[in-house]
């Protein structure tokens, strides 16, 4: 078959709304239809939502369509199932796991949540208690995930268990594809800074999980994890934007909007967050390239890095340039929200949901390490319970 270019792609998507005019067209009956059509992940394989094609080719796809007015996928609720579960579901799924979960996940029939960190395992993954025991076809899973974003709307969840403690802790770990409706699983909000619980905590008590639904081989878990975490890096903090997108763009704005709160100092600070922001929108760019050419790596984490350093230094500079207007807090309701709704919100918010930056998607001072031994090269940082049993790891 001959590869289409971006002519012919562009034919196709034109091709695919005349025949499915979106405001003639029920919009569930729309998304699978696009999915058929290799319109919806244009760089995943033929019959799986794409067309084996360049990354760099969706952008402009997703415009088109969104120009024409095309229904939306829930993509605002179900960043963890576009961004994370698809990717490693396309990498190390099965043929009927493939075929069984992608296309729901896509147009958002079905979203999803993540089930990985514990209270004693955030920082340290690899160091989690939630065990599977191996029950005929299922596996019984027992214990908490914490800081779960989106679990109260979620479906589905990937999650990874402890399947063998008498293996160091990287080797005894699988991952699995757990059904929220299971009986068993407890989800419970947690109020955060901002005042909204968008995190939960969840409590699995004796959760069947069906073998067919294990992702990769028995304590591959860490490896698929990985795959995983590179792609939650890449998309929180990888994202090839325009120039001014994001916080650089709400407080240039203020600037720009408000001559009276200007003095030197902070037009100083200004310039240099400025071109900092620039930096890093191209660094993404040089990034996405190189996506299209392969699988993730480690460079996410720099990415990710630096989308949590600038947010908060620029939420900061917000609330500085503001005064005392900068002070006020619209709304502290306890609320449970279907997604943060970061720039749709006052300077407050913004400054104190920022602070999660940090902290979501690994720590900084994590992700630090990552660029330090896989990025640069640098030696390992010493690691003394590496090759001991889990089991047998003081806790």
């Amino acid at each position: 078959m001959t590869v289409p270019g971006p002519e012919e792609l562009a034919g196709r998507v034109g091709e695919f709304l005349a025949a499915h005019p979106p405001a003639e067209t029920d919009p569930l009956e729309f998304l699978r239809a696009r999915y058929d059509a290799g319109l919806a992940w244009v760089a995943y394989p033929e019959g799986r939502g794409g067309l084996g094609l360049s990354r760099a080719l969706q952008q402009a796809v997703d415009a088109r369509f969104a120009a024409a007015g095309a229904p939306d996928n829930r993509s605002h609720v179900n960043g963890i199932g576009l961004g994370m579960a698809a990717p490693t579901i396309l990498s190390f799924g099965t043929s009927e796991q493939i075929d069984r979960f992608l296309r729901p996940l896509w147009t958002g029939e079905e979203i999803w949540c993540q089930l990985f960190s514990e209270p004693g395992a955030g920082s340290d993954l690899a160091g989690l208690a939630t065990r599977a025991v191996r029950d005929g076809d299922d596996w019984v899973v027992t214990g908490q995930k914490v800081w779960t974003s989106g679990a109260h709307n979620a479906q589905w969840a990937i999650l990874v268990a402890r399947t063998d403690p008498d293996l160091p802790k990287h080797k005894g770990l699988t991952y699995f594809l757990c059904d929220m409706s299971d009986p068993g699983i407890d989800v419970r909000p947690l109020r955060q800074i901002t005042g909204e619980a968008e995190f939960n905590e969840v409590f699995l008590e004796g959760v069947r999980i069906p073998d067919v639904h294990r992702l990769g081989a028995v304590g591959q878990g860490w490896q698929v994890a990985n795959a995983t975490l590179n792609n939650e890096r890449v998309a929180i903090g990888g994202r090839a934007a325009q120039r001014e997108d994001g916080m650089i763009g709400v407080v240039a704005r203020t600037w720009r909007e408000r001559p009276e709160l200007r003095t030197p100092d902070l037009h100083d600070d200004l310039l240099r967050l400025w071109v900092d922001s620039e930096v890093a929108r191209v660094t993404a760019q040089r990034l996405g390239q190189k996506l299209a050419s392969g699988q993730p790596g480690p460079e996410g984490a720099a990415m990710k890095l630096s989308f949590a350093r600038l947010n908060q230094k620029l939420s900061g500079l917000e609330l500085e340039l503001l005064a005392e207007d900068g002070l006020r807090y619209a709304d502290w309701t306890m609320v449970r929200p279907d997604r943060v709704d970061f720039y749709g919100r006052d300077a407050g918010y913004r400054y104190l949901r920022a602070k999660g930056n940090s902290i979501e998607g690994g720590t900084s001072e994590i992700l630090k390490n990552i660029v330090a031994e896989r990025v640069l090269g640098l030696p390992p940082e010493h690691r003394v319970d590496k090759d001991l049993p889990w089991k047998d790891v003081p806790k």
